[in-house]
């Protein structure tokens, strides 16, 4: 296991982490109380404002991209894991300036869901915004399915270039237009000689021994496309360089930016020779080299190797490349103008370490209304039977974290233990009103608004969608299999998932196809029926290739693992089975 140095709490790390960084650069900067967000102080005037933002652990990416000349402001997500759209929404409202809104971050599907629903909260209160999705891994799909790719280090371009065009004083359509310019503009390739490991995982996604090497890593520690023995600088280079060539289709005399992006413990030493190769190859092709940055600028923890990105320029990116900008982490044209200017805020600026209050790890008790079967879940039921899904939830971390590390990022564990432990701090402090279908409706909010990612919006919805505005003292064997269904037909249409897929719908789809068949059989019976269904549909992604989320990479290689997210599905139908049962453990 890798060793890290942090505080006890790890609940607490994106907050200390961005207490400190705002603490030690608050000429700067500041942290928005109650939020993980930073903001530029010096964030620009009438213009558009620029907010990028994504998972933390890739420090300095995504907080090194804001300042002057790049993003106005940061949403910082729990480690690898999207910011919640309230945090985003929240970042907006802050910076806007009635000229519009435009977010810059990676092609992720948790961010994507995520940013998207704080889109349409800006909307509804008059915010407009637009979005530009970096997908600059070459390696992470083919080139006819670009859109399919992953963002990573080449994102550093993508921001450069929308908070020149901001300070152009452009409107929203035309700083939207040239950032998508240079996202389309740029592209990139990793490889790692040793995975990261998240905070609180006892294993890293995956292994390498001493002499292999994976080409197509992703920042969050996903497995690469290829597996390979380990190679002299050179010969790596020259490989990597092929792959760019061909997808930026180089023409000599063509100008270009060059970034070698460390992934976290590579050396200094090594990027630099990584950047002779590479210029070597660039020179022979007489491509001309208009900037090069080398270092650490988005990473992985403590993962091993570098990716090398390429910033294909015109006169007019050129021109906004070519624009003074400034952060703790990316300087360009000399000592700007504004970042060394102390900006005083019109009251003192106190920290709030919201996360820091609230570390309890509440006590538990689930009750029943009677010692045999339940037949019909009365509003106390509800709410303990919801209680008890988040204990085995949380005691099954470890486990799911361990699923999700074959063939994923291996937070899974770790975003739905977030999300559990937001359920109960919410069931806190219920007014009891007897409303059963509220439950499940602060339930699905409270995961929503807490674990980031993907799992956050879709997870969050088994809950919330199937119980919006609806009413009713208890729910029996009909409500579950009806709050069951909608969520699935909300959560299909959002995660653009089907059976064989790979994902969650492998387990939920079987198991409400059962129940709606037998909707007027006893509600143990029915849970009995859809666990078994839910388990067979588990067991089945193992046989799958997924195409969704950070595993859609590995193609073929994702077979033989079953998915995270269906194994989460099947543990909340099982143990709503064992509260219903009275089996409860």
């Amino acid at each position: 296991m890798s060793k890290k140095i942090l505080n006890d709490n790890l609940d607490n790390i994106v907050e200390e982490m961005l207490i400190g960084y705002s603490s030690a650069y608050k000429r700067a900067y500041r942290k928005l109380n109650n939020y993980n967000s930073i903001v530029y102080k010096g964030h620009r005037k009438d213009k558009v404002s620029i907010i990028t933002g994504g998972g933390s652990g890739h420090e300095p990416t995504f907080l090194g991209l804001c300042g002057e000349g790049l993003a106005d402001a940061v949403a910082c997500g729990n480690i690898f894991a999207s910011p919640n759209p309230q945090l985003i929404f929240t970042t907006a409202k802050e910076i806007e300036q009635k000229k519009g809104v435009l977010f810059v971050y990676g092609n992720y599907a948790g961010d994507n869901l995520n940013f998207d629903l704080a889109e349409q909260n800006c909307r509804k209160n008059g915010i407009e915004t637009r979005n530009v999705r970096v997908w600059d891994d070459i390696l992470s799909a083919s080139k006819e399915n670009k859109k399919d790719r992953r963002g990573i280090a080449g994102n550093m371009f993508v921001v450069k270039i929308a908070g020149a065009a901001a300070d152009d004083g452009l409107e929203l359509e035309e700083v939207t237009r040239i950032t998508e310019k240079a996202r389309d503009n740029v592209n990139s390739i990793g490889l790692a000689t040793r995975p990261g490991l998240i905070p609180g995982n006892e294993t890293p996604p995956f292994i390498l021994q001493e002499d292999e090497m994976e080409y197509g890593v992703g920042i969050h520690g996903e497995p690469g496309v290829e597996r390979t023995k380990i190679e002299t600088s050179d010969k790596i280079v020259e490989r990597m360089y092929k792959e760019l060539k061909r997808e930026t289709n180089f023409n000599k005399n063509d100008e270009i930016c060059v970034l070698i992006n460390g992934l976290g413990s590579s050396t200094l030493l090594e990027l630099y020779i990584a950047y002779y190769n590479f210029e070597k190859l660039l020179k022979n092709d007489q491509i001309i080299i208009h900037d090069v940055k080398i270092g650490n600028f988005c990473t992985c923890m403590e993962m091993g190797g570098f990716s090398i990105s390429i910033f294909k320029l015109d006169e007019e990116l050129k021109k906004y490349y070519d624009f003074p900008c400034c952060s703790p982490y990316l300087f360009t044209l000399g000592k700007p103008t504004k970042f060394y200017e102390d900006y005083e805020d019109k009251e003192d600026y106190k920290l709030t370490i919201n996360s820091m209050e609230d570390n309890n790890d509440y006590d538990i008790k689930i009750y029943r209304s009677t010692e045999g079967v339940i037949q019909s879940l009365n509003y106390s039921d509800t709410k303990n039977m919801i209680l008890y899904i988040t204990k085995k939830i949380i005691e099954n971390k470890s486990y799911l974290t361990e699923v999700d590390s074959k063939i994923g990022d291996g937070d899974h564990g770790i975003g739905m233990y977030t999300g559990m432990k937001a359920i109960q701090k919410e069931f806190q402090k219920l007014d009891n009103d007897n409303n059963v279908y509220k439950l499940f409706e602060i339930a699905g909010n409270a995961m929503i608004m807490s674990m980031g990612g993907a799992s956050g919006v879709i997870f969050g919805s088994l809950f919330l969608e199937g119980s919006k505005n609806k009413k009713g003292k208890s729910i029996g064997s009909k409500e579950i299999t009806e709050i069951f269904n909608k969520s699935l037909e909300e959560i299909k249409k959002i995660g653009k998932a089907e059976i064989g897929d790979k994902t969650m719908v492998d387990a939920l789809e079987p198991a409400v196809n059962i129940m709606k068949k037998n909707i007027n059989k006893p509600l143990v019976e029915l849970l009995i029926m859809a666990e078994k269904e839910s388990k067979i549909g588990l067991n089945n992604t193992k046989n799958f290739v997924a195409k969704h989320g950070r595993a859609k990479s590995l193609g073929e290689r994702s077979i033989g693992y079953q998915d995270a997210g269906a194994t989460s599905v099947y543990l909340i139908i099982k143990s709503m089975r064992e509260y219903v049962e009275g089996k409860i453990k």
